[in-house]
């Protein structure tokens, strides 16, 4: 029995990662989009505002704004990714999956991994292509290959615990339409809350509270100390780390937990 279900798993992850395979334009703006904002408001806020935080190395923004976009890229990639259950539902294919003798949640398992699949190779890249433009300077202060096994840590976390958030929202939001809205509605807040565009050690201290209640703060704190930073971070390796670790799988495992209606 558990293996067939890791097969019927196995399956719905590879359709859904082939479909995004096919889908050109979806997979050509997630990757192009953050490399604008890195190279637009990067190089704009570099050079044109100056930013004199300390927490800003040398006034160079951009090589600053690296661990947001990776942030951002998986944000917006894994949970979108979650789209895919309204378009399964409303064309009748999750109805004859739920019929099919596996539980419902080996069903949502296999399309919340190819959200964290998709999600966290598309990050991952953009901090590939980031590293690779001369401009921009990462400090990688534990050495390149901790360094890069510390943001693959924070990548897969934030994509697991952003997927399981989906699939929460997915079992209570009846249309596509509403899960687009609210998901932007909350996303927007939490990750300009995150420290991914400006330090949170410059905050005022309310604002620094808000900080500390986000759980995408410490997927940021984590990428900073990983690539960027050479302190420890706002929070600290040690906490970012437990507060993931903990939170992570409670959401995922919740998320996937929870009830779908598919009619």
């Amino acid at each position: 029995m558990i293996a067939r279900s890791i097969v019927a798993c196995e399956a719905i992850l590879v359709r859904d990662l082939r479909g995004v395979l096919r889908s050109r334009s979806q997979l050509y703006s997630s990757l192009l989009t953050p490399l604008m904002l890195l190279a637009v408001l990067g190089v704009g806020v570099s050079d044109g505002l100056d930013p004199s935080s300390e927490y800003i190395v040398d006034g160079d923004y951009t090589s600053y704004l690296v661990a947001g976009v990776v942030a951002m890229t998986a944000l917006f990639s894994s949970t979108f990714s979650s789209a895919s259950y309204y378009q399964d539902r409303d064309s009748g294919l999750l109805r004859a999956m739920m019929t099919a003798p596996h539980r419902q949640q080996v069903i949502l398992l296999g399309k919340a991994l190819a959200g964290v699949v998709i999600g966290s190779a598309q990050a991952l890249l953009v901090l590939a292509i980031a590293e690779a433009i001369p401009g921009i300077d990462l400090a990688w202060q534990h050495g390149v290959l901790p360094g890069v096994g510390l943001a693959v840590a924070a990548v897969l976390l934030l994509a697991l615990l952003l997927n399981g958030f989906a699939q929460l929202m997915a079992s209570r939001i009846r249309t596509m339409q509403g899960f687009h809205l609210v998901m932007n509605l909350l996303l927007f807040p939490l990750l300009f809350l995150s420290g991914a565009f400006f330090p949170l050690q410059d905050l005022p201290d309310w604002l620094q509270v808000l900080a500390a209640a986000n759980p995408i703060s410490y997927a940021v704190d984590l990428l900073h100390i990983a690539a960027y930073a050479d302190h420890d971070g706002h929070f600290g390796l040690a906490i970012d780390l437990i507060v993931l670790g903990t939170l992570t799988p409670a959401i995922f495992l919740l998320g996937i937990g929870a009830r779908h209606p598919y009619e």
